[in-house]
């Protein structure tokens, strides 16, 4: 029997882990580097899927407290030109409720036994010791020794270089972030446009996403496939004058779309785009193993988190399954992860294209016309 389980990184996929293994009796520590639970924001909305994200919650035996979080209507989804006119309406479910992720990730910390997540513990190091034994180090000399590291630090992973040596590249998007908070009063006619769930505007090789959160917060993600250089020469530490430039590619939009920019309640954060190669994958190395953008980073599809669980929630079930046998365990687990991983890669560069390719907004509307959901 497992004596335990180090993972790194108390990310989504790093928790659903952590629980799936407590709840199949399996002690697991998870050390994170940030300080406290709440020490940044963590993101917007996450629609969970049917055939993930949500079984893994399931398998975490966190459905009922799941479905307290869902935002009715959130779903909801249109397109709107860039002069403002909608070119596609629809409040239908599709069977992936939206919550806000880091309500997702409070009902996975308080799952958990007090001690598990040991925060603060930056990884500086991690080395191979043999006999299936790692060695982590971490930024304030202390070190942990385990016989089953798993690397759920995201896409710029310190575990990863024991398994593979890809690294992420640039996808050639990058995304500009946005708040507006109290909308439907202090920008009535942005959340009108906005609708009630999410919202896209696009054009060839630029976008505004936006998506209604709690009440009248509009988060925005700006969209932009223009070099690295190219945002490297726009000042992100003066706001003001950043949006000023962001809203210049947007000349010509309806006021209530540029206002998404120009009109931020918070500073403009730059969100570069970054992917391992689709087929990713590494050759069995004995006592470790990656979850989540660790293993598989791609471009935006709406499957990053929701991978993220169901690949801790498999990894977990496949640890309880072979109690006596770890190796047996992650082959169990890796194999089909590679299949899934490649799957979901190939789709978010396909989705990049119909967002920001040439035929968009067409290409989206043929998407919404042939029954498929962009995420």
């Amino acid at each position: 029997m497992y004596t335990h389980v180090t993972i790194i990184g108390a990310g989504l996929g790093g928790l659903t882990l952590a629980r799936v293994l407590h709840v199949h009796g399996i002690p697991a520590t998870v050390y994170e580097a940030e300080p406290a639970p709440t020490a940044r924001a963590q993101g917007g909305m996450l629609d969970i899927h049917e055939d993930n994200g949500q079984p893994a919650l399931d398998a975490a035996g966190l459905t009922e407290e799941f479905r307290g979080l869902v935002l009715e209507g959130r779903e909801a989804t249109r397109v709107l030109a860039p002069d403002g006119t909608v070119l596609f309406d629809d409040d239908s479910t599709r069977g992936r409720p939206e919550v806000l992720r880091g309500e997702l990730r409070l009902i996975l910390l308080d799952s958990l036994p007090a001690d598990t997540v040991r925060w603060g513990h930056k990884v500086t190091g991690v080395r191979a010791l043999g006999k299936s034994r790692h060695e982590v180090t971490f930024a304030d000399g202390t070190t942990v020794t385990t016989n089953l590291l798993v690397g759920a630090d995201g896409a710029w992973s310190r575990v990863r270089p024991l398994l593979s040596a890809a690294t992420p590249e640039y996808t050639g998007t990058s995304y500009v972030e946005t708040y507006l908070y109290d909308a439907d009063t202090r920008h009535p006619a942005t959340a009108k446009a906005v609708g009630g769930g999410s919202l896209f505007a696009l054009a060839p090789g630029k976008g505004i996403q936006a998506h209604r959160e709690n009440g009248g917060t509009l988060h925005t993600y700006v969209a932009l496939s223009r070099p690295r250089d190219w945002f490297a020469d726009i000042d992100f530490t003066d706001s003001t004058t950043a949006a000023k430039r962001i809203a210049e590619e947007f000349d010509g939009w309806a006021p209530e779309l540029t206002a998404l920019i120009t009109d931020s309640d918070t500073p403009l954060v730059l969100r570069t785009l970054n992917a391992l190669p689709i087929e990713h994958r590494w050759d069995r190395v004995p006592g470790i193993t990656l979850l989540g953008d660790a293993a598989h980073l791609s471009a935006p599809n709406g499957e990053g988190a929701n991978l993220a669980m169901y690949d801790g929630a498999e990894l977990g079930k496949a640890l309880a399954a072979h109690p006596d046998d770890p190796e047996a365990a992650l082959a169990v687990y890796e194999e089909p992860l590679f299949a899934r991983s490649a799957a979901a890669a190939a789709d978010g560069a396909e989705l990049n294209e119909v967002l920001f390719g040439d035929n968009t907004p067409g290409s989206l509307l043929d998407m919404f016309a042939g029954g498929e959901q962009p995420h």
